[in-house]
C-alpha cells in the first residue's frame, strides 16, 4: 500500500490524488488564503480552544478528580481538527512552528485516554453520564472519527508517532464496542465512518474498514429514537444504498455519503457507489444552491425538499460546504468525471471563501442568500462566545463552534485537490498559482502555474521538467465558460505546437507537453445573468450575476442614499457593465403606498430613473459593515425610458 500525503488515498479508483507536497500554492486567490490560515486562523481557533477550556478539558480527564466539563458534548472535536489542520500545514515552508503545538496537545489528549482505548472528555467519569448512553446526540463515536482523520494527517506528515497510537487505541476500542458482536447502534452525527477507512488506508489493517461498512449498512435501520426532525435527521430512515437524493442535517448526510463512497471503492461495491452517484446528481440539480451551499432548513440545518432553496433562510452551513467538496472529491477520485471538480470550484469560491473574514479572526457559520436587515444583535452565552450562527455578519466564534476548525482544516489541505493523475495523464482541476512538482513513473514532474485567477482569465503554465518523452496534460473545461478560449502552446524554440482549444461543455482540453514548453490562455470571464428554475419558488422573477465560478450579490453599502434593498429592481435589458471583478447594474427603484397591507397588491405610485450600481463578490459580503444583501434580485417592474 502506497502511503500518500493526502487526506484521501483509496487504493483503486479512476483518479490517483497528489500528495498535498506536491503543490506549493504561492500567491493569488487561494495561496493568500493558506498564509491567512497560518498567520491568523488556526492561531485564533488555538486562542479560543484554550480559553474556553476545550482543551484544559483533557488535563482534567487526565487528572481523574471530578470536573465540570467545559462548552459541547463535541467541544473535543475541535481541537483535532485544529491538530489536522496544522499539521497539513506544518508541510509548507514554515510551518514546522506548528509541531511543538501538536506535541503538546498529543500528551494532554494521551493522558486523557482510558486504558481501553476510549476517549472522550464528557463521558464515563465519576460524576459524569456513562459512555455512550445518548447516541443521538453523545458526539462520541463524531469525535472519535475527527481524531481518527486527525491522526491520518499527522502521520502522512510524521508530525507525531504519538499522537497515531492513540489513534490506533481507540480505534481499537471501537471496533470491540462496535463490531459484529457488539453495540449494534451507530452516532447521530457521521463521522466516525470516514475516519475509519482512511486509518484503514494509513495502516492497512482491514478490521477497520470492516467496520466502517458496519456502520454505512446500520444507517437506515431505525437504531436511533423516533425523532421531531424525523429519522433522516441523521440519516437513519432509508438505508444509504436506496437514497436517491440527500436529506436530514446537511453536514451529517454529506459526512456519511463521502464514507460510503470510501467503502464502496474499497469493498468494489458498485452498486453502493452508483447509488452515490445518483445522490450527488439529484443533490446539485433541486437542492443545492447557486453559490454551491447546501442545507435550506435553520431548524434543523437539512435539506428541504426539492426545489425549496429560499433565500433569506438559506443554512448553507460553512460545515457543509467543505463536506459537500469531501463528496465531490472522492466521487471525482471514483469515477474520473470533471463535473465535480466543477462543483468543487463553487463551493470553495462562495463557500468556504466567504466564511472567514479578511482578518481571518471572524467567520460566518451561516451563509445566507438574502440578509432582510443590517444588524441582528446574536445571542451570546455566559463566556462570551455566539449561542448559534445565522447573525447578519461574521463572529469570532461560537458556542457550537465547528465551521472554523473546518474550514482551516480544508485550507492547510488545499493543495491536495489542485490535480490528480491517471494511468496516461496529469489533469489540472483547478487554476491556481503555484508549483506542481510530482512524480510520474518515478520521473519528475515541475510545473509552474502562474495565474490572477478570477481577477482575470489569464493561465500560464510552465513546464520546468518533464520524463524525456513529455507528458499528457488534461486541463479541465470550467463548466460557466461560454466561448471558445485558443491555448498557445509555445516548444523551447517559439514555436507553436497544435492547435488547442477550450471548447464549452467539453470536459477536457488534452496537451503533449515537454521540458521548456510554455502554455498560455485567457478565459473569458464574462459577468452574466442567470435565472433558476421556476419551481424555485423563492428565485422566480429574480436574476442572479455570475462572473466565472464567482456568484455576486448586491449590498446596501452601494445603493444611493434614501434607496432600500427590499424596493430595488434590475433591469436586465441595461446588460451589465464589467471592469474586471467590478460589475455593475442597472437598477430602478420604486415607492410603495406605506399604508398597504402587505396582503394587497401595492401599485407603485413613483420610480426613479435607473441608477448604476455596483455589486460585490458575494465571498467579500458584510466586510464593510452591517449591510442588507442579496444574491437573487427582482427583474424591473416598469421599464423607464
Amino acid at each position: 500500500m502506497q502511503i500518500k500525503q493526502a487526506p484521501v488515498n483509496p487504493n483503486s479508483g479512476s483518479v490517483t490524488p497528489p500528495d498535498i507536497t506536491d503543490v506549493q500554492l504561492i500567491g493569488g486567490f487561494w495561496g493568500t488564503l493558506q498564509d491567512l490560515n497560518r498567520e491568523a486562523i488556526i492561531p485564533h481557533a488555538l486562542k479560543w480552544v484554550n480559553k474556553l477550556g476545550w482543551v484544559e478539558n483533557f488535563d482534567n480527564a487526565a487528572s481523574g478528580a471530578p470536573y465540570r466539563h467545559k462548552g459541547r458534548e463535541f467541544a473535543d472535536s475541535e481541537v483535532y481538527k485544529l491538530i489536522e489542520a496544522m499539521a497539513w500545514d506544518s508541510t509548507r515552508p514554515g510551518g514546522e512552528k506548528h509541531l511543538p503545538v501538536i506535541a503538546d496537545l498529543t500528551k494532554r489528549i494521551l493522558g486523557a485516554q482510558e486504558p481501553d482505548g476510549y476517549l472522550h472528555t464528557r463521558y464515563g467519569r465519576r460524576f459524569q453520564e456513562p459512555r455512550y448512553f445518548d447516541m443521538t446526540f453523545g458526539h462520541e463515536l463524531y469525535c472519535a472519527g475527527h481524531q481518527l482523520q486527525s491522526a491520518v494527517a499527522v502521520a502522512r506528515t510524521n508530525a507525531n508517532s504519538d499522537y497515531v497510537e492513540i489513534a490506533r487505541r481507540l480505534a481499537d476500542h471501537v471496533v470491540r464496542m462496535f463490531g459484529v458482536s457488539g453495540h449494534n447502534e451507530i452516532c447521530g452525527h457521521a463521522c466516525i465512518e470516514m475516519g475509519l477507512v482512511e486509518f484503514y488506508r494509513l495502516t492497512g489493517e482491514r478490521k477497520y474498514l470492516e467496520q466502517a461498512a458496519i456502520f454505512v449498512e446500520r444507517h437506515g435501520e431505525g437504531s436511533l429514537p423516533l425523532f421531531e426532525f424525523g429519522r433522516a435527521y441523521w440519516q437513519d430512515r432509508v438505508k444509504v444504498r436506496d437514497l436517491d437524493v440527500l436529506e436530514g442535517h446537511a453536514v451529517r448526510a454529506l459526512y456519511l455519503a463521502s464514507a460510503a463512497v470510501d467503502v464502496a471503492v474499497e469493498t468494489q461495491d458498485q452498486d453502493l457507489l452508483n447509488a452515490l452517484v445518483l445522490q450527488w446528481d439529484n443533490t446539485i440539480a433541486k437542492r443545492t444552491y447557486i453559490t454551491g451551499g447546501m442545507g435550506s432548513h435553520h431548524m434543523d440545518e437539512a435539506f428541504g425538499s426539492d426545489y425549496v432553496l429560499p433565500n433569506d433562510r438559506s443554512y448553507c452551513e460553512s460545515c457543509a460546504g467543505v463536506a459537500s467538496i469531501m463528496f465531490s472529491w472522492r466521487l471525482l477520485l471514483a469515477t474520473g468525471e470533471k463535473k465535480y471538480a466543477d462543483l468543487i470550484e463553487r463551493t470553495l469560491y462562495n463557500v468556504v471563501a466567504t466564511a472567514p473574514s479578511r482578518e481571518g479572526t471572524s467567520f460566518f457559520y451561516a451563509n445566507t442568500l438574502h440578509q432582510r436587515v443590517a444588524h441582528t444583535e446574536p445571542a451570546f452565552n455566559d463566556e462570551g462566545v455566539v449561542i448559534r450562527g445565522g447573525a447578519s455578519g461574521r463572529q469570532e466564534w461560537f458556542e457550537v463552534s465547528c465551521c472554523p476548525p473546518n474550514v482551516s482544516r480544508l485550507l492547510a489541505s488545499l493543495g491536495g485537490y489542485v490535480f490528480g493523475t491517471q494511468e496516461n495523464s496529469l489533469n489540472i482541476y483547478q487554476y491556481m498559482a503555484g508549483r506542481i512538482e510530482t512524480k510520474a513513473d518515478q520521473k519528475s514532474v515541475v510545473l509552474q502555474v502562474t495565474t490572477n485567477f478570477p481577477v482575470d482569465g489569464k493561465v500560464s503554465i510552465e513546464a520546468l521538467e518533464t520524463p524525456p518523452d513529455g507528458i499528457t496534460l488534461k486541463l479541465r473545461v470550467p463548466h460557466w465558460l461560454t466561448n471558445q478560449v485558443p491555448i498557445e502552446h509555445l516548444g523551447p524554440e517559439s514555436e507553436t505546437s497544435g492547435n488547442a482549444v477550450f471548447v464549452p461543455g467539453e470536459d477536457f482540453v488534452e496537451l503533449k507537453v515537454s521540458t521548456g514548453d510554455q502554455i498560455s490562455f485567457e478565459f473569458e470571464l464574462v459577468a452574466k445573468y442567470v435565472r433558476a428554475d421556476d419551481r424555485v419558488d423563492a428565485s422566480r422573477g429574480c436574476v442572479a450575476v455570475m462572473r466565472g465560478p464567482l456568484v455576486y450579490a448586491l449590498e446596501s453599502t452601494d445603493l444611493p442614499d434614501a434607496w432600500d434593498l427590499s424596493d430595488v429592481y434590475v433591469s436586465t435589458g441595461a446588460g451589465l457593465i464589467t471592469d474586471g471583478m467590478d460589475v455593475k447594474v442597472h437598477l430602478q427603484h420604486v415607492e410603495r403606498k406605506k399604508e398597504a397591507s402587505v396582503f394587497d397588491a401595492q401599485e407603485c405610485h413613483g420610480s426613479s430613473e435607473m441608477q448604476v450600481v455596483s455589486l460585490v463578490p458575494y465571498f467579500d459580503w458584510a466586510e464593510r459593515g452591517a449591510s442588507t444583501m442579496r444574491v437573487w434580485i427582482p427583474e424591473v417592474l416598469h421599464e423607464v425610458n
